[in-house]
């Protein structure tokens, strides 16, 4: 059985056409689904023998809600949901006056290793398929019974370990066939894998990429996240030159701040001297505290003097609103926990 949603539309057509129905099926059965209609009963000008076919050949995949958390303070939801192997993710709903942003995930667990993110502690679990990333916007959006307007690659998983699903999910989720999200309404968050920067550049396409930097040195970055052992900041940022060299996209920089780590003074200058001049800005994180390790939030004195010193040196400074921050929403807070609550009361997962 194949699941629609990991389906283009000229995939579709092509299926249809090797299966003696005629092309224009596939974009009328997309048209239903993309609607928000699921069965294949309801798709009311599909004929009933194709109906029959395609219940033999296809199903929708929906995960399924498992918890939904509410945040008192700002509204933000955050989605625990399951699929049929037993498998948890988590995407985040943020509320914002210019429309719905949700942050997404693109694998179960994570192999990078960073060492201020929950997700990776246990490690990579699989990729998800390209209808199992899109299937989150789709779930919440039905859900909320609202549009959303704006994505982020930015929760379990890292996009770029994920390539290929996620190439083909930019290509759905940005067509008119599909939910139709603009391409610069999309953001995604990568640690830096280069060879697949230079990819992603080659497509040209118009999404933002954000890269996860977090430190001035390769020594420093070494220590917080391992990915860095493999790639140097230099490399880092010649994939990032070429990337705007072939969009004309501005490149986000990512500084997740830890105390006494990465958040002084000479940092910032080391930081602001090291971007100066590149089409960037930075966004600055305070850092989610999480037990699994010691990193302990900035000041917000830190913070202000670190953002602009950056200023300073004349690059584009943001400081990331914290959003959801009674509810775990960082990435794979909310997994974990339930995880671990599953576990000491002997339940099955979900």
């Amino acid at each position: 059985m194949n699941n629609l949603l990991d389906f283009t539309l000229e995939e579709l057509k092509a299926w249809m056409k090797e299966n003696g129905e005629s092309a224009f099926r596939g974009q009328q059965i997309l048209s239903w689904i993309y609607k928000g209609v699921k069965e294949f009963d309801d798709m009311k000008n599909i004929p009933k023998p194709l109906v029959h076919k395609l219940k033999e050949n296809f199903f929708v995949g929906m995960p399924k809600i498992i918890e939904v958390y509410k945040s008192n303070i700002d509204g933000t939801e955050k989605f625990l949901l399951g699929f049929t192997d037993g498998n948890l993710i988590e995407s985040v709903l943020m509320r914002y006056k210019h429309g719905n942003s949700i942050c997404i995930s693109t694998q179960v667990g994570c192999a990078m290793g960073c060492k201020f993110c929950a997700s990776t502690i246990e490690g990579k679990v699989r990729n998800l398929t390209t209808g199992e990333i899109l299937s989150q916007i789709m779930v919440v959006q039905d859900y909320i019974n609202e549009r959303i307007s704006n994505i982020v690659l930015m929760g379990s998983g890292e996009p770029l370990d994920n390539y290929n699903n996620v190439i083909k999910f930019l290509e759905i989720v940005s067509a008119e066939y599909g939910l139709n999200i603009g391409q610069r309404h999309i953001t995604l968050s990568t640690c830096g894998i280069v060879p697949k920067i230079y990819e992603l550049a080659d497509k040209e396409l118009s999404i933002t990429v954000a890269i996860s930097l977090h430190a001035f040195s390769d020594d420093k970055r070494k220590e917080i996240m391992p990915i860095a052992n493999r790639y140097s900041i230099e490399e880092i940022l010649e994939a990032c030159r070429y990337y705007i060299s072939k969009t004309n996209r501005r490149i986000t920089f990512e500084y997740a701040l830890v105390k006494d780590v990465n958040d002084g003074r000479e940092d910032a200058k080391a930081l602001g001297k090291l971007l100066k001049g590149m089409l960037c800005h930075v966004n600055l994180i305070p850092v989610n505290e999480i037990k699994e390790n010691t990193y302990k939030r900035s000041s917000k004195k830190a913070i202000e003097d670190f953002s602009e010193i950056l200023k300073n040196h004349g690059i584009e400074v943001t400081t990331r609103r914290e959003m959801g921050s009674d509810i775990n929403a960082a990435c794979g807070q909310l997994r974990r926990s339930y995880i671990n609550t599953q576990e000491i009361e002997g339940r099955v997962k979900w």
